[in-house]
C-alpha cells in the first residue's frame, strides 16, 4: 500500500483538529496553549511538505523552513515571557494574568 496525497492531508486535518481542540478546552494553562499552537504550526507545515513531494517542487520545502525558523523563535520568546511572568505572579494561569491590560 502506498501512501497518498490524501493520506498525508488527512493527518494534518486531524493534528490541526487536535490543536483547535486543545486550544478551545484547555482555557488555563499558557504553556499547553502554546503547545497547541505549535502542533497548529506543524500540521500546516505537513501540508506544505506533502504538497511539495506530490507536485515535485521545492518551494513547498524551503517555505517549511522559514516557518520552523519563526515558530523556533515564537517559542523561545514564549517560553521566556512565561518565566519572567511567573517569577513576577507566581503563576501560569491564563485567569490570573489579567494585569496585561492596558
Amino acid at each position: 500500500m502506498t501512501l497518498t496525497l490524501t493520506h498525508f492531508l488527512v493527518l494534518g486535518a486531524i493534528l490541526f483538529a487536535i490543536s483547535i481542540v486543545g486550544i478551545f478546552l484547555n482555557r488555563k494553562n499558557i504553556i499547553v496553549l502554546l503547545m497547541a499552537i505549535e502542533l497548529m504550526l506543524l500540521a500546516v507545515n505537513m501540508n506544505f511538505i506533502a504538497f511539495s513531494h506530490f507536485l515535485g517542487d521545492a518551494a513547498g520545502q524551503i517555505f517549511v523552513f522559514f516557518i520552523l525558523t519563526v515558530a523556533a523563535a515564537e517559542s523561545a520568546i514564549g517560553l521566556a515571557i512565561l518565566v519572567v511572568m511567573f517569577r513576577n505572579l507566581d503563576t501560569i494561569n491564563v485567569e490570573d494574568l489579567d494585569s496585561l491590560k492596558g
